[in-house]
């Protein structure tokens, strides 16, 4: 039988686990505020995100699509001038590198919006990922 053998869920006094977190100098409430806060920050930056509409564009603008920062493609436009029937393969090339480029878009809007939404949880400070040093 290991040490680990006896113990259980119900040998836990959740009380006396958060009081001894408590007397460590962790001020749990805040730590909840400030993630509850963080909750409501990430999901208005991701509501924000999705509602922009980005152009990504390819042959000098020949060939563009408009997608949401949610991902779903809006239009997509083609300059008649881009098309040859004698070389269909460069316009394939150009709709695929003009939503390569709405794809890199919308990931530089992903990024402005988590910026600014950082972790900094009192007491957790010398933890890696926390804190002012995490």
């Amino acid at each position: 039988m290991s040490d680990h053998d006896d113990f259980s869920a119900e040998s836990i006094d959740l009380g006396d686990a958060l009081g001894a977190l408590d007397g460590a100098g962790l001020d749990l409430g805040a730590i909840l505020e400030q993630a509850q806060a963080m909750q409501q920050q990430v999901q208005a930056a991701q509501e924000q995100q999705a509602a922009q509409i980005v152009t990504g564009s390819a042959g000098g603008g020949k060939v563009t699509v408009e997608v949401t920062g949610g991902g779903e493609y809006r239009n997509v436009t083609i300059s008649p001038d881009a098309v040859d029937p004698d070389d269909v393969e460069l316009l394939e090339e150009l709709v695929l590198a003009a939503l390569r480029d709405a794809h890199h878009q919308i990931a530089e809007l992903r990024e402005e919006a988590m910026d600014g939404i950082g972790l900094d949880l009192p007491g957790l400070d010398g933890l890696p990922g926390f804190g002012a040093s995490g």
